[in-house]
């Protein structure tokens, strides 16, 4: 039985090329997610095959000198840039002596280490558990498993019965407690609904700079770093919108090519607020010489998730980085806006960014011309104070003829104080 690894060990990288482009990892995102875990990496051992080994993954002879090299240099754990099965890290384990994780495991380990919030820490675990549940015999080597008919049944199989048990029971407890959690946050979005303020979420591929963006635009002190998930538990904040008003902007997990699919499941209680946005911020590292294959993993997730029908603003982010690119906005054939970039670093081009915003959301304005009798100062003095009029003239009987400009969800709150008469003041233009 070998212990879970713990942040601070040392490891040896496994990274084998194949010829198929779904079956292909980045070895500098393993380099960058065991570095975001606290583990040091020894040594990186390549290879290529045509296809994975069914026993070892990587066939006998790799296998042998990975084996070798994690004796050379003492290292406590072996990591895989690639999903293995139970029974394949079962097999490398025996060879290597010493503990064997794939990427799944890592990424788990990871969110587990970042995880902040009660409901982060649960949906953590549920994904941990769900990908514990077909590797339980591993952490049981230390008891008999006889096999066979009846009265064969050792005892180790008999643990991990219970085991199998335990873990169901825990499952189905975290569940309950985030569907609690998830009521919680359905009433927290009706509320907004109610009120008519729209959402506006971040997305895009981890380390894309999120999380940096969204302290620059909110003022915020969001934990933001040059790693892996650095953020993790979504943030929610009140931003103010020239010509929209208040919206709310929700810095969410960032997306990994080959995201767990447990991990997927456990975090879709989170992912709502990207699911139900009026608005996704598709946040890209415009220096990453990958960028385009990361845009399509991101919308391969966002398909996963059901989010994929939300209209949606491309964010360059870090053109800091990059020689002779300036801040602008890029414009489709009917002039509006599907690309901004900008650098959340410097803070180069920001701007522009709230204009796009401003202009995306443009049809939830009220711009229209009311004319007023002078019973109605109060609902007048009201607009005057939401800076609403743009421009004030009067009739031959005396009354007031507005040209305003406001919110949506403005003009429904005056409904609410001053009547749904107010409707019939507005004139056809």
């Amino acid at each position: 039985m070998f212990d879970r690894y713990k942040a601070g060990e040392q490891a040896v990288l496994v990274h084998i090329d194949f010829p198929k482009e779904g079956d292909r990892e980045d070895l500098h995102e393993l380099e960058m997610l065991v570095s975001s875990a606290g583990v040091s990496s020894l040594a990186v051992v390549q290879g290529s095959r045509q296809s994975p080994h069914p026993k070892l993954f990587v066939g006998t002879g790799k296998a042998e000198e990975i084996a070798e090299i994690v004796k050379i240099h003492n290292a406590d754990v072996v990591i895989f840039n690639h999903q293995l099965r139970p029974s394949q890290e079962r097999n490398l384990e025996r060879v290597c002596q010493c503990r064997v994780l794939d990427r799944t495991t890592l990424i788990l380990d990871i969110f587990a280490q970042r995880a902040r919030t009660h409901e982060g820490k649960l949906q953590v675990e549920l994904a941990q558990l769900r990908h514990m549940s077909t590797r339980l015999i591993r952490g049981w080597t230390h008891l008999e498993r006889q096999k066979g008919g009846i009265g064969l049944r050792g005892p180790g199989e008999t643990q991990l019965e219970t085991d199998r048990r335990l873990l169901r029971v825990r499952i189905q407890s975290i569940r309950a407690r985030l569907e609690k959690v998830a009521v919680q946050r359905e009433q927290g979005r009706r509320a907004r609904n109610r009120n008519e303020i729209p959402t506006v979420s971040l997305v895009g591929y981890t380390n894309a700079g999120k999380s940096t963006l969204f302290n620059r635009i909110t003022n915020s002190n969001v934990y933001a770093a040059d790693q892996l998930f650095a953020t993790l538990d979504p943030t929610l904040r009140k931003l103010e919108i020239d010509d929209v008003g208040s919206i709310i902007l929700a810095d969410t997990v960032g997306f990994i090519r080959h995201l767990p699919h447990d991990l997927v499941a456990a975090f879709k209680a989170t992912l709502t607020e990207t699911r139900e946005a009026d608005l996704q911020l598709h946040v890209v590292d415009v220096a990453d010489e990958r960028r385009k294959e990361n845009i399509e993993q991101v919308q391969s997730v966002l398909k996963e998730i059901e989010a994929d029908e939300v209209p949606q603003l491309l964010v360059y982010n870090k053109i800091d980085a990059l020689e002779d690119v300036s801040p602008r906005i890029d414009r489709d054939d009917e002039g509006v806006p599907i690309r901004v970039w900008l650098s959340a670093h410097s803070g180069a081009g920001c701007e522009l960014l709230s204009e796009a915003i401003s202009e995306l959301l443009a049809k939830k304005m009220f711009a229209k011309t009311l004319k007023l009798a002078p019973q109605y100062g109060r609902l007048r003095a009201a607009l005057f104070n939401l800076n609403a009029v743009h421009e004030e003239a009067f009739d031959e009987q005396g009354q007031w003829l507005l040209t305003t400009r406001l919110p949506v969800v403005e003009w429904n709150k005056l409904k609410k104080e001053f009547g749904p008469e107010i409707d019939s003041f507005i004139l056809l233009n």
